[in-house]
């Protein structure tokens, strides 16, 4: 098994005829998929989504991947190809837009749907080629085809890109539910077909891959959801993703059933259910749904609401119903049923926003204690199946942290896969197809690109520590006004300070410190305020950590007396 290495240095040119595969997101985390494939001098990008910020980097709206490495070469992007409809893989889309705006975008009807209501937003028209499964197209010296796979969002598509290096097939998120609600299959006898033909490079999506067995299929959780809508006494609140169609469409036919009205709530959840609905994945019962405004004559018992926010997301409904900041107020007998999975990292934000509605009176149902939720991603049982059917030559697990990634390569060479041709990556590193044979060649910059509001890549690594010392030790602005010949203080520094700890007394034994620093300078003939300014913030640091074991951030401001 080829491991990656700290140091790697930047890849060579490709050899002539040769393929090169390089992840810039997905692989070392879950989100902001995005593999870019060359091959005769052309670009063929596989996904481009985001990544949603950590407790760590405050401030940050999303993370997208870094374009650096193809920046000077847009024109060879022959197309971006999206696997489906999800933000982790869509969501960078726009960002690479604004730099190209003309790259043909392709993908099924469904996924390019949320992809085109997402760029009106930007202002963005895309040149869009819609495929469905069975379909090959040529982009290029890439010959694309794409294959149905099921996922928890309706018209995903695994591709087939052959090249003249050879065969790869990228699996895009699946899982093989054998009964899906829309009785479109993971389409293993395409998978079997391609495999004959023979795979060369098989990018298998690892999320689920330290899961042992299989994936339960979504009809599983019919029960569940029914229970909760025969038997809650009051309003039920539903929060799932807003492109969960196949859950919603479960939710809307329980409500149905028990004589329920149903009304969507959520900017993204109203627009991504009126798509879904229009181009018919959302079937709806003609009444079931009304607005929230005929809501309010209905009785409570009458009444489902169906809302964003399954993720504890600060901003989406259902944490501001649980913080007593939405016209829905949560009371004594309402149910609210989190139909979704704990992504990796949000499980604290769950917690918060599900003992949030538990105080307000309300009883929540979640994954932790029913079954009201199926992952999206196959598990080990199934990822072993398709590397026995597809028998590929050499295998890059991608999709997942660094655990899911290595559990995903072990099961390649259960299987029979020769282990120094399971190449285990990390975003960034290049991977070159040559003869038959994938190996790690160098590596790319793939640094992570925030989004800051209106500002993209503003935001540093650097800035982002400064936002965690001002959250966690404060800062502290030291207004020293110097006099210009002698170096001295020539009055008492004003301090004023925020979120740390003082009184009226605190920084009158930094005083000493201060002028000490200054005398030094002095005699060393220092007097540029810039250098000043450094010495000074560089002692009142060293004071605040020596006396009161803090680091808050040090502003100084000196003035010339």
């Amino acid at each position: 098994m080829s491991h990656p290495h700290p140091e790697l240095k930047a890849a060579p040119p490709l050899p002539e005829g040769g393929l090169r595969v390089v992840a810039l997101g997905g692989l070392g985390e879950i989100g902001r998929n995005m593999t870019v494939f060359e091959h005769a001098g052309k670009l063929l990008i596989v996904d481009c989504g985001v990544l949603f910020p950590e407790e760590t980097q405050p401030g940050v709206d999303v993370i997208l991947p870094d374009f650096t490495s193809i920046r000077d070469r847009l024109d060879d992007i022959v197309a971006v190809v999206l696997t489906h409809g999800h933000e982790d893989h869509i969501g960078a889309v726009p960002y690479l837009l604004r730099e190209r705006s003309d790259i043909p975008v392709v993908g099924s009807k469904l996924t390019l749907a949320f992809l085109e209501a997402k760029l009106k937003e930007h202002g963005i028209r895309p040149r869009t080629v819609r495929v469905r499964e069975g379909d090959r197209r040529g982009f290029g010296p890439f010959d694309c085809e794409f294959v149905a796979v099921n996922h928890s969002i309706p018209d995903s598509l695994a591709v087939a890109i052959r090249t003249g290096a050879g065969m790869v097939l990228h699996t895009g998120d699946f899982k093989m539910d054998q009964f899906p609600l829309d009785d479109r299959i993971t389409d293993l006898r395409a998978f079997a077909r391609l495999g004959e033909e023979g795979v060369d490079l098989f990018l298998t999506d690892s999320t689920n891959a330290e899961v042992p067995g299989f994936t339960t299929s979504e009809r599983e959780l019919n029960p569940a959801i029914e229970q909760v809508m025969r038997t809650a006494p009051r309003r039920v609140i539903v929060s799932s993703f807003a492109s969960h169609v196949h859950r919603i469409q479960q939710v809307l036919d329980a409500a149905h059933q028990h004589g329920r009205k149903v009304a969507f709530v959520g900017r993204s959840m109203v627009r991504n259910m009126g798509i879904a609905r229009d181009l018919g994945y959302l079937k709806v019962p003609s009444g079931l749904v009304v607005s929230t405004k005929e809501m309010e004559k209905l009785a409570d018992h009458k009444i489902t609401l169906v809302c964003t926010g399954s993720q504890g997301e600060p901003m989406a409904a259902l944490s501001r119903m649980a913080n007593r900041d939405h016209v829905i107020r949560i009371g004594k007998g309402d149910t609210v049923l989190l139909a979704s999975s704990l992504i990796p990292g949000n499980e604290n934000a769950i917690y918060r926003v599900i003992n949030g509605l538990t105080r307000w009176g309300a009883h929540v149902v979640h994954k932790g204690n029913a079954k009201v939720h199926v992952s999206g991603h196959a598990s080990a049982g199934e990822l072993v199946y398709c590397y026995n059917i597809v028998k590929p030559r050499n295998v890059m697990p991608v999709h997942g942290e660094w655990r899911h990634l290595r559990a995903n390569a072990d099961l390649a060479i259960r299987t029979g896969v020769d282990p120094e041709r399971v190449v285990i990556a990390e975003d960034g590193v290049v991977v070159d197809l040559v003869d038959g044979r994938a190996s790690i060649t160098g590596k790319v910059p793939a640094g992570n690109v925030y989004v800051d509001g209106m500002e993209v890549g503003g935001a540093t690594e650097a800035s982002l520590k400064d936002r965690l010392t001002l959250a966690e030790e404060g800062v502290v602005t030291v207004v020293a006004i110097v006099d210009a010949d002698t170096g001295a203080l020539a009055e008492t520094p004003d301090f004023l300070a925020r979120g740390f700890v003082h009184d009226d007394t605190t920084f009158e034994p930094v005083i000493p410190v201060i002028e000490k620093t200054l005398a030094t300078a002095a005699q060393e003939g220092v007097g540029d305020a810039h250098q000043l300014e450094q010495l000074i913030a560089r002692a009142v640091a060293n004071w605040a950590f020596r006396t009161h074991r803090r680091r808050p951030l040090i502003i100084p401001v000196i003035i010339d007396a």
